[in-house]
């Protein structure tokens, strides 16, 4: 039997695999690279072995270093959990050469399966060799490896040599492995999967189907199972395809057969072998482990002859730190707090006061509900999402919220382009003046501050101000303290500013005018308002994080603030044209010929940073001189740094 399991994986995957072997009794193994060293995977693992270096190509994907990490651990049984090494057939062998338990399927099926190219020939499809016009659009794929990496849809033939380069960087960073190839991009369809587990004995179940079809850059973002809206005739089609893969390549273990739906009519895409990021719904619904079962196929028992029955519906979201409004950049920096109410599953691999640092996936979490309808499941996930406390870097939750609410959503109508038709309204800023004049009042109560606190005067007017993140919208709240406590006079807003007063798209809102507001109660941690009659609580919670003018930050009630200085620091000034680094992350490219004086045109790419494994392209803002170039190969820059300057040309 195993014993001790090293997990050659980190974050999230990690401290799951670990909670089964808990479950289990099985003593675990993490590993972990230097930023690492004090991560949740690491905290909870038995043992820890460091793998020296930051980059995935100097640690986890170190199939030398893994291995030798789980013999001197002691450890004899790897999971390789899912990305990084998880689809490599020579890490496989490498594992079971040095006399180790592979928690996976045969290095041989890995083979088959793992590369994509591979896998369509053996379903009978062949990838497009040259390309013609006549063959767009085209999507161009990472041929080891998934999670969008490496992926890129091409709808100009000009363009196609250009994302044949960006992909293959992309994949050779996140998988060690730079092949691609390229396949037709089917418009409006609907990514469906379906969920396999094989044993060594010839048994194989076939655990229904999930969608995924809400995706950005490719990569999923909301999950569910069973897939809705697929017909019987469809559901056995999908089922017999999964089955004919795995039995084509003698699989063993959990794996994924992945579809795209259009028009009724099921495209095989690939053969994931490994475990999904969205496995929790099938668990859900089908009331297993699917870990626990890995560990059972990987000792060599039976499955059972059919699989338990299906129950409810499940729904997963996926919270990273990111900032959908501005083209999904990764954010980074100290998680304060996360807490997810109601009776939902939390995967995550982060806990209060964590670090998110550039070098790996942007992924926080993974909240799933699971209910007897898919409507009290889609409703049960929104509602917990809402209410969240997720306290720190910029992320994706607002999106989620929406996503699940919004009507194609819930009518199941939904395909891959989702976010292409909807993003711009899911991202919208939808305000709240009351929750900055709840942060001010609760900052109030506390005493002086040094963001536009004066001393407690009575009736002299007092004001603070704040910005919203990520929306950008500056706020002046107006307050006063008077014999019977703190009392409200107004607030003023301003979009795209820092101070209300000077910008000229300024909203004033005098509180009284438009609403009767009575302070109930002001404390540090929470403001009571009664707004025409209805009561209203808001939690605050404050944090020093030293970004923005060693800022304080602000959330209240799931809204995100930035406490402003009384006085602009020069410093920060930037001139016009500067092109900043959007994320922190390291500059892997700059436009070849690039330099001082060069003359660009507007959306022209110029430079491209890696952050959490994924590529961003910097592009000029307008055509003109190059007159200023800080951005230099292999550095390091931190959000909001200088890479350029573009002078743009007087017409």
């Amino acid at each position: 039997m195993i014993t001790n399991v090293l997990v050659a994986n980190r974050g999230e995957i990690a401290c799951r695999v670990f909670r089964t072997c808990r479950e289990l009794g099985i003593r675990t193994v993490a590993v972990h690279s230097d930023p690492d060293a004090d991560a949740l995977h690491v905290r909870e693992a038995d043992l820890a072995v460091r793998l020296p270096g930051a980059t995935p190509a100097e640690t986890y994907l170190r199939a030398d270093l893994v291995v030798k990490a789980a013999l001197d651990a002691g450890a004899d049984a790897v999971h390789p959990g899912y990305g990084f090494l998880s689809e490599n057939p020579a890490f496989a062998r490498a594992v079971t050469d040095a006399g180790l338990v592979w928690i996976g399927p045969p290095p041989g099926a890995i083979e088959a399966m793992a590369s994509k190219t591979r896998a369509k020939e053996l379903m009978g499809i062949a990838p497009l060799g040259e390309v013609t016009a006549a063959d767009l659009p085209v999507l161009v794929k990472a041929a080891a490896g998934g999670g969008g990496r490496g992926m890129r849809v091409v709808r100009e033939l000009d363009d196609l040599e250009t994302e044949l380069k960006a992909a293959r960087a992309e994949a050779l960073s996140a998988f060690g492995d730079g092949e691609v190839f390229v396949e037709p991009y089917v418009e409006g369809g609907r990514h469906v999967e379906v969920q396999v587990l094989a044993d060594t004995h010839g048994t194989v179940w076939v655990l229904g189907t999930r969608d995924c079809s809400l995706q950005r850059r490719h990569q999923k973002v909301i999950e569910e199972a069973p897939a809705p809206g697929i017909g019987p005739e469809l559901a056995t089609e999908l089922a017999e395809l999964a089955g004919r893969a795995v039995r084509s390549v003698s699989y063993v273990g959990a794996g994924t057969v992945e579809f795209l739906v259009a028009d009724g009519v099921a495209h095989f895409l690939e053969m994931n072998t490994r475990l999904q990021v969205e496995h929790p719904v099938t668990e859900a619904v089908f009331g297993i482990d699917l870990v626990a079962l890995q560990l059972r196929i990987a000792e060599g028992e039976a499955l059972d002859p059919e699989p338990p029955d299906p129950r409810g519906h499940a729904v997963e979201a996926r919270l990273y730190a990111e900032d959908p409004a501005a083209g999904f950049a990764p954010q980074t920096g100290t998680l304060h707090r996360l807490a997810v109410p109601g009776h939902v599953r939390l995967d995550t691999g982060y806990t209060d006061g964590d670090t998110i640092g550039v070098h790996y996936d942007a992924m926080l979490a993974k909240v799933v509900a699971h209910a007897p309808t898919r409507a009290a499941a889609v409703r049960a996930l929104a509602g917990a999402l809402e209410r969240a406390a997720v306290h720190g870097p910029v992320t994706n939750r607002d999106l989620l919220v929406r996503s699940l609410r919004h009507p194609e959503f819930t009518a199941a109508r939904m395909d891959t382009g989702f976010y292409e038709r909807h993003l711009d309204a899911l991202t919208a800023p939808a305000e709240d003046p009351y929750a900055p004049l709840a942060a001010a009042l609760a900052a109030a109560s506390a005493g002086p501050s040094r963001f536009g606190g004066f001393r407690n005067v009575p009736s002299q007017p007092h004001s603070r101000s704040y910005r919203s993140v990520p929306h950008d919208t500056a706020y002046e709240v107006r307050y006063r303290h008077t014999r019977h406590g703190l009392e409200a006079t107004g607030v003023s807003s301003a979009r795209g500013g820092t101070d209300p007063d000077l910008n000229a798209n300024t909203v004033e809102l005098t509180l009284h005018d438009t609403a009767d507001v009575r302070v109930l109660h002001a404390a540090p941690d929470r403001v009571v308002l009664d707004i025409d009659g209805v009561r209203r609580t808001f939690d605050v919670a404050a944090y020093a994080d030293g970004r923005v003018y060693d800022d304080g930050r602000v959330y209240v009630n799931g809204a995100a603030l930035t406490a402003l200085p009384r006085f602009t620091d020069p410093s920060e000034q930037r001139a016009p044209g500067s092109l900043l680094a959007p994320m922190p992350g390291t500059v892997v490219r700059v436009a070849e010929g690039l330099g001082e004086g060069s003359a660009v045109t507007a959306g022209q790419p110029l430079i491209w940073l890696e952050a959490m494994k994924m590529e961003h392209r910097i592009s000029s803002p307008a055509s003109g001189t190059l007159t200023a170039l800080h951005a230099l190969v292999g550095h390091q820059v931190e959000v909001g740094a200088l890479l350029a300057v573009v002078q743009e040309e007087q017409s």
